[in-house]
Parts: structure tokens; C-alpha cells; sequence
């Protein structure tokens, strides 16, 4: 019989190793639960759909620029924040089922679970992101920039989602119960998306608030999206949000991972000591 050899002996390849392993774990419930890919591809489709009929006459946008095509990648941003909603409260349903508590007896390294959920939450929601712009396509939408503005936007949107996916596994970890775990996200997460410039240009915002929706990590990406991919981006003309969104984005997804990151592991490790 062979005996496991400790997570700690196996080094980064052993501890990527089993990281991928949870990763296809985690994606394998897929299949198993089809309701939840299911109606996520719906509630995306009816974003698409809802936001561009509602608001897609009723806002005017300089020079007379297309709505839907402003719109779009607001929405693409806003489906990938609320995705870290998705994440807490899986953490956090794990958590109490017992499952972490299986994973945390087993010889892999502590950040294994972690890793695997949020890599296997970026597949998901890049799933997700082909049917939004799918959607948007249908509904008037374009990418004028071509085939490498195109795939730049989508990395940078995977990027993003794998940053906040590790706000939503520190969050899970944290909060005492699923029903929780789902109202804290929404408190967090619905001003961070409507702060923004997903809907309405910043500069229709009230003085005092625009400089917040300016640097919102939404607001950039937002705008990052928009510039790469030649849509609408009525942006204020000064300061740096404006002038450097895409660095501005980086910035934000490189403090997200450093900051959420460790403190996701270091909670983890807690509970198993």
C-alpha cells in the first residue's frame, strides 16, 4: 500500500497538481446540476435583453453613439462581479455540508481548494461570458477593433473574474452561513456595479460621486472593454481613470490578488489548525 506523500515534500508542481485536481472537481458538478448552468445562461440572456429594450432609448449618449453598444460591456463586467457572489456562497455552502472539512483531512496543499474553486469558477463564467456576448451580438452590438481587441478584452475579463473570484472564497470563508453569505454579497456587490459607468456616463453622476465611479475596478474595466473594443466611451476627460484605464484595471486586479489572496489561504489554514 502507498503511503500519501504530504502536500509540503511534493513542492509548487505538487501543490499545483492538486489544484487542478479540485479544479475538474469542481467542474464536474456542472453536468451533475444542469439547473445551475441552466438558468445562469437565462438570467444572462434576460440582462442582455431587459437593459438594452429598457434603457436603450431612454438614455441619450454623446454624439448620438449607439446604447447597446455602450451598454454591452458594462453588462459583461456586471455578470463577472455578481459571479463573486456565486463563489462566496459556494465557499461558504461547503464549508457547512462538511466538504472543506473532508478536503482539509486529505494530504494536499492548503491552497488546493481555494485555487480549484476560483480556476473552476473562471471556466464557468467564461462560459457564461461566450452567451452574453453571443446575446449582445444579436442585439446590435459590434466589435470594431478586430480579432486581437477582441481576445484582449476577453483575457482581460477572465483576469478580472479570477481576481474577484478571490474576494468571493475570503468572503465564503469568513461568513457563518449561506443565507448570509447572500446578503453580504449583495451589499457589496449591487453599489459596486451601479457606482459605475455600466449604465450612465460618469459625468451625469453628481460631483462628489464621480471621482468614486471614476475608480471603481468596474468603471475601468468598463471603459477598458469599450476602448479595446472601439464601443462608446464617454468617459470625463481628465485624470487618470480616464486617461490609463486599462493600467488603472491591472492595478486593481494585481491588489485584489495580493490583498484577498493570502488572507483567503491564512483563513483557510486557520480553520485547519
Amino acid at each position: 500500500m502507498t503511503t500519501p506523500v504530504p502536500a509540503a515534500e511534493r513542492g509548487m508542481r505538487g501543490a499545483l497538481d492538486d489544484g487542478l485536481m479540485l479544479t475538474w472537481r469542481y467542474l464536474k458538478r456542472i453536468p451533475r446540476i444542469p439547473e445551475l448552468a441552466i438558468f445562469a445562461i437565462i438570467q444572462s440572456i434576460m440582462f442582455v435583453l431587459l437593459f438594452s429594450v429598457v434603457f436603450g432609448g431612454a438614455i441619450p449618449l454623446p454624439g448620438g453613439a449607439s446604447y447597446t453598444e455602450y451598454l454591452m460591456p458594462g453588462i459583461f463586467v456586471q455578470s463577472l462581479t455578481f459571479a463573486s457572489a456565486t463563489t462566496a456562497i459556494g465557499m461558504t455552502e461547503d464549508l457547512h455540508k462538511g466538504i472543506i472539512d473532508r478536503f482539509r483531512s486529505l494530504p494536499m496543499a492548503r491552497s488546493a481548494v481555494l485555487f480549484g474553486r476560483s480556476v473552476s469558477d473562471v471556466i464557468y463564467n467564461g462560459g457564461i461570458l461566450i452567451v452574453l456576448m453571443v446575446s449582445g451580438f444579436v442585439v446590435g452590438w459590434a466589435v470594431h477593433t478586430g480579432v486581437i481587441g477582441l481576445l484582449l478584452g476577453i483575457g482581460g475579463c477572465l483576469a478580472y473574474a479570477f481576481a474577484m473570484s478571490w474576494v468571493g472564497v475570503w468572503l465564503g470563508l469568513r461568513l457563518p452561513s449561506v443565507e448570509v453569505a447572500q446578503q453580504v454579497s449583495f451589499i457589496v456587490i449591487l453599489p459596486l456595479t451601479f457606482v459605475s459607468n455600466v449604465f450612465v456616463p460618469i459625468g451625469t453622476l453628481p460631483d462628489w460621486l464621480q471621482p468614486v465611479a471614476a475608480w471603481n475596478p468596474v468603471s475601468t474595466l468598463t471603459a477598458s472593454l469599450r476602448e479595446l473594443w472601439g464601443n462608446p466611451n464617454p468617459f470625463p476627460s481628465e485624470g487618470i481613470p480616464a486617461d490609463y484605464p486599462i493600467l488603472v484595471t491591472m492595478g486593481w486586479m494585481v491588489v485584489m490578488l495580493a490583498v484577498f489572496a493570502p488572507l483567503g489561504v491564512r483563513r483557510y489554514r486557520a480553520m485547519s489548525s
